[in-house]
């Protein structure tokens, strides 16, 4: 084989490489926006449903898809397209109302046209009390972020969807409010540790349906203590293996 062969063959082969690895980053981006996007527990706003640490996948088409939607968010068009309304009690990520750059995950409780308060700790939809039913305590830190027993509350909404709820403190300031009413294309937000959650209640307001990032769907991974999951020699202590593959619900 000559020189120049040897070369044409060494030049193909990493060609072949390059183009390899463009199209696999290119079907990570395809499955990344359309699909699937990966998403980390921050903080214990969702607690016990959700801890930090613990990592999920989101379903991009659960609810469509807006300009946020797509990598660095250009405004090339307003609205969602080739979607459905969130659901009473899902799980969502959305975009943070007063800076989009920031992710925030919470449960969907109110939907276009709703009236919100919540009174003496009990969510209040339309006028109607929640269903709020003591199912007991929990005494342990990795949940409940709390030293000492946590009141667990299960809440179910009017279309059947029911989930645990943390009460931290009792007379919080999230615990009585005024009354909301939920904009046409907008959505009511709400954390379950519902003394630890900055949401609607709050600084996130109303939701624009555009804001709207994805379904959380399943737990894929969760470590305890902050560990990141490239500490690999932490997994044997810090890895919570009950999570694993969990619904989020």
């Amino acid at each position: 084989m000559s020189v120049a062969e040897k070369s044409e063959k060494k030049s193909g082969g990493l060609g072949e490489t390059v183009s390899v690895i463009i199209q696999a980053l290119v079907l990570a981006l395809v499955i990344r926006t359309l699909l699937f996007q990966p998403f980390s527990i921050p903080s214990g706003s969702m607690r016990p449903t959700l801890l930090e640490g613990d990592y999920l996948f989101v379903t991009k088409w659960s609810y469509g898809y807006s300009h946020y939607s797509l990598p660095f968010g250009p405004d090339i068009f307003s609205g969602r397209i080739w979607g459905a309304a969130p659901k009473r009690g899902d799980v969502a990520v959305f975009k943070f109302p007063p800076d989009p750059s920031v992710d925030y995950i919470k449960r969907v409780v109110g939907l276009p046209g709703d009236k919100i308060q919540v009174k003496d700790g009990q969510l209040f939809i339309n006028g109607v009390g929640v269903p709020r039913v003591k199912t007991g305590q929990i005494d342990n830190p990795d949940i409940t972020e709390a030293q000492g027993p946590v009141d667990v509350y299960r809440e179910t909404l009017p279309n059947g969807v029911s989930y645990d709820t943390l009460d931290l403190t009792p007379n919080s300031i999230g615990d009585n409010t005024r009354e909301f009413d939920v904009p046409p294309g907008h959505y009511f937000m709400m954390g379950d540790n519902r003394d630890n959650s900055s949401d609607s209640r709050f600084t996130v307001g109303f939701v624009p349906e555009e804001n709207l990032v994805g379904r959380a769907n399943i737990i894929f991974f969760s470590i305890a203590d902050g560990a990141s999951p490239l500490e690999i020699w932490k997994w044997p202590s810090l890895m919570r293996v009950s999570r694993l593959f969990n619904f989020v619900d």
